[in-house]
């Protein structure tokens, strides 16, 4: 099987200035190829280390793709340091010169010398054309390993690598390559691996993944080496499916999917409109689902009642419900319901009040107690979870989820205050 590396170019990635998601991309689209990609190195803008990094992962790898150091300014290096690694001059590729000055003009702006100068190339290199963009690309041969330069910017990195990269490398890749990938929340990676592990260890050719993503799981289950593509799909996605048994309910989705979007989806499929009442995660639940397109069909309401007066104003929330057992309450959790519900005549709605912290918890009510409401035709029902979190954000977060999971679960006809994640749960209520 044909070796990989990733180089990733940018003293704003050694600084950790940017995160780098460039290099876990392409790491997945190689191996999906049939590579099995085997280094990451990450170098600063600096022409020696980079030809020094190049021939090094050269002779360690058939396939280096590049990202990064090849726009117009002083320390847009890539170009030198590969010309240098191979022990040729620069060259002025003329098509990426007239594809970079209609950029421009494109733009009303004059080409500079600068800019220009993107389209200096190592001798012999071919250019790659960036649709989306302006600097170039371009791959060398250098010893025996093909190497491929792309843009630093995902769009248009991800842009090339489609259009320019991916069918060359692929020639390169192993045949009968696929990847099945099952989402999961509910419940922690040890757990997931835990679940897995029998049907692992009988499928020692097929490469288990684990990643975790807070607060989700994805399982990856990669099979190499069929006899071609369609046997290595079918027997990953049997695989998938004996997965998807051991986990349950906790799978909701598999590659592409979002929970948000699964949520919308099955409001379409079910023909219900929901409306939402959040407190501490202060308008999350209605971001995640609307950023979805189509969201409109089924979000008809999202209020963000933060202060207690704002629940009482807004949602109807009774002041003695409030002083009585306070806004951290299951009661406070299904009158916010119950009045999202009928404020915006919604077949459904959820409501979150918690604890988010850093303070403002009890002995009763510690940092990261949530309480949930899901109001429904027939009755509502609440649940309590504790989220031992030491950090504001993924208190949110972790409470986003579990309103979305509450919605998801009362589409496919489940108890929404039931699941994978009850192991978190402290109290249930219905009223």
């Amino acid at each position: 099987m044909n070796v990989a590396a990733v180089l990733s170019i940018g003293t704003e990635l050694t600084r950790g200035e940017l995160v780098n998601t460039n290099a876990s991309w392409l790491s997945e689209q190689l191996t999906l190829l049939g590579l099995d990609v085997r280094a990451h190195l990450t170098v600063d803008d600096d022409r020696g280390r980079v030809a020094d990094a190049l021939r090094q992962l050269s002779e360690q790898a058939d396939v280096v793709v590049a990202t990064g150091g090849l726009g117009p300014t002083t320390d847009d290096l890539t170009a030198e340091a590969a010309a240098s690694a191979l022990g040729v001059p620069l060259e002025r590729d003329v098509a990426s010169l007239d594809a970079i000055r209609r950029r421009y003009a494109e733009r009303g702006r004059a080409l500079s010398d600068a800019a220009a100068k993107m389209a200096d190339l190592p001798a012999g290199a071919e250019a790659l054309s960036n649709l989306v963009g302006t600097a170039p690309g371009f791959a060398v041969t250098l010893g025996r390993c093909r190497c491929f330069f792309l843009p630093g910017v995902p769009v248009e990195m991800k842009s090339m690598f489609r259009e320019g990269v991916r069918r060359t490398i692929g020639s390169l890749g192993a045949a009968g390559t696929f990847q099945a990938h099952l989402r999961t929340f509910g419940l922690p990676e040890s757990e997931v691996g835990a679940r897995l592990a029998d049907l692992e260890a009988a499928h020692p050719d097929v490469t288990f993944g684990y990643r975790a993503s807070f607060p989700e799981v994805e399982v990856k289950l990669l099979v190499r080496g069929s006899e071609s593509a369609e046997a290595a799909r079918d027997r990953a996605l049997a695989l998938a499916g004996e997965a998807r048994a051991r986990l349950g309910e906790a799978v909701y989705g598999e590659r592409e999917d979002s929970l948000a979007g699964v949520v919308g989806q099955g409001l379409r499929d079910a023909r219900l409109t929901l409306a939402l009442a959040e407190s501490c995660t202060g308008g999350l639940v209605g971001e995640m689902l609307t950023s979805i397109p189509g969201s409109s069909d089924y979000v008809l309401l999202d209020a963000v009642t933060y202060a207690n007066s704002a629940k009482t104003t807004v949602l109807g929330v009774s002041p003695e419900i409030l002083r009585a057992h306070g806004a951290v309450s299951a009661e406070t959790a299904i009158a916010m319901a119950e009045g999202a519900r009928r404020l915006a005549g919604a077949d459904l709605a959820v409501s979150i009040t918690g604890i988010a912290g850093p303070g403002g918890g009890s002995d009763d009510k510690p940092v990261g107690t949530v309480w949930l409401a899901l109001a429904r035709e027939g009755g509502t029902v609440a649940a309590r979870h504790h989220l031992a979190h030491d950090d504001r954000g993924r208190v949110r977060i972790h409470a986003a989820y579990l309103a979305l999971e509450m919605v998801r679960r009362h589409a496919l006809g489940l108890d929404p205050a039931s699941g994978p994640c009850e192991r978190t749960q402290r109290e249930r209520r219905e009223h």
